[in-house]
């Protein structure tokens, strides 16, 4: 890890100056097993590793599914319930699949939200804050293009509604639009698209999660304080630190195993309990469903586009002064976008000098306010576009985009945080005053 001391990997037989010379393979796993973490990492931290497992066992079933898939319109229905129903294990594969991509959004939900409330995008890891929402997003693409692939009613209306989307960007939208989806509507084309590149973007996560991983490796690990690693000295980075392997990657595999658990609890009794029942009917253009809703994971954002109707002042501001280029459907759009870039723009408008919220009174307040307003996005998102709902997706939109652009700004300002351990060692041992690390 740059900037912190500690011992590298040191070759001793032949064989390993020999490999060590033309490929320090060896070297880069040990660096990676025993690079130097804060000792005083918590629970928050284990979703890496969840997150890592996740993304592996979307590829490996995904790959395997893909075999017995046809991505034809006229067939990919009935070449599902051929995967459910004649492949062996197939039925198995697909609920894992599925599921996996539930957890997958879980444990990264978790894992955003951990580090908004500790500051980990904070200098000097806004890099690695950056590359971690570009993961989300490649998530966020690719979780979509996966749902249309069943061919079932949500599938094709859900396709329908979000490429409608891109119709809406004036000027350039119909040509995005139709390129899109092959053609002029969402059809075998467009299947051909989503299937290609559902396949494709997992192995760009896959290499966007390599070079996260590098990121932070490089800055050091965050932790509950938002205190650095002391770095003048190898012995004064040891009290700070402990090798990830064998402490914290014996905590990440235990944490690993409940949720382990839960999730084939899960796949085995409720497999369908995320799912939507239109989907398990085959696509019909002629029948349209009664309320079009995308997976849970993205219901949020979908509650902050449905938001911003006609008769909202803001729209019709913004309307006025820009001529009707922009109408309430596209100022949806941005404004759906642009709750996710508020998210990227945090290292920036978050002006407090204390990192973690563990040490930020007022901030607390306002971080679980927007936990809570998340999952009543969430919530909203599913129903009707009728009074009440109508007003509270207004008013859960109008929350998310204050705490970034107004809350986290004036907090900064004229917040009285309290203060933090002068170091890591200080915090552990105040935690686990009977450790043995502790007692040295």
């Amino acid at each position: 890890m740059a900037g912190i001391p500690h011992d590298h990997y040191e070759p001793k037989s032949g064989f390993e100056k020999w490999l060590h010379k033309r490929l320090p393979i060896v070297s880069l796993a040990y660096d990676t097993l025993m690079i130097p973490t804060p000792k005083n990492l918590n629970w928050m931290w284990i979703w890496g590793i969840v997150l890592t497992f996740c993304l592996v066992l979307q590829i490996v079933t995904g790959v395997i599914l893909v075999m017995h898939y046809t991505p034809q319109v006229d067939m990919a229905f009935a070449s599902i319930e051929h995967i459910m129903r004649d492949v062996n294990g197939g039925f198995f594969l697909r609920y894992m699949h599925a599921n996996g991509a539930s957890l997958f959004f879980i444990a990264v939900y978790i894992h955003i939200f951990r580090g908004l409330y500790y500051g980990s995008y904070k200098a000097p890891r806004e890099v690695t804050w950056i590359i971690g929402m570009l993961i989300y997003l490649a998530m966020m693409a690719t979780g979509f293009l996966g749902y249309v692939l069943p061919w079932g009613q949500m599938s094709f209306w859900g396709a329908t509604v979000i490429t409608g989307l891109f119709g809406a960007i004036p000027f350039i939208g119909e040509g995005i639009q139709t390129w899109l989806l092959g053609g002029p509507a969402v059809d075998n084309a467009t299947l051909n698209r989503f299937f290609s590149l559902h396949y494709l973007l997992p192995f760009v996560i896959a290499a966007l999660v390599a070079v996260h991983i590098w990121a932070f490796h490089t800055t050091g690990n965050n932790n509950p304080t938002g205190v650095e690693v002391r770095r003048g000295s190898k012995e004064e980075a040891k009290k700070d630190t402990l090798p990830f392997w064998p402490y914290f990657v014996i905590k990440d595999l235990f944490a690993l195993a409940i949720v382990f658990l839960i999730f084939w609890a899960v796949v085995g009794f409720m497999p369908n309990y995320l799912g939507h029942p239109d989907n398990y009917i085959e696509a019909n253009p002629l029948a349209t469903p009664a309320h079009i809703v995308p997976e849970w994971y993205y219901l949020p954002f979908y509650a902050i586009l449905r938001a911003f109707t006609a008769d909202v002042w803001a729209v019709q501001f913004v309307s006025w002064i820009t001529g009707g280029i922009v109408d309430a459907k596209f100022f949806g759009v941005l404004a759906m976008f642009g709750a996710i870039f508020v998210m990227v723009l945090a290292p920036w408008l978050d002006t407090s000098s204390t990192r973690s919220g563990r040490y930020r009174p007022a901030f607390k307040w306002w971080f679980w306010l927007l936990a809570i307003d998340f999952m009543v996005l969430m919530w909203v998102g599913a129903r009707d576009t009728n009074f009440p709902h109508d007003w509270i997706s207004l008013i859960g939109a109008t929350y998310w985009f204050a705490y970034f652009l107004v809350v986290l700004p004036l907090l900064g300002i004229f917040e009285k945080p309290t203060t933090p351990p002068e170091t890591i060692e200080e915090d552990f041992k105040h935690h686990y005053p009977d450790s043995p690390s502790a007692a040295e």
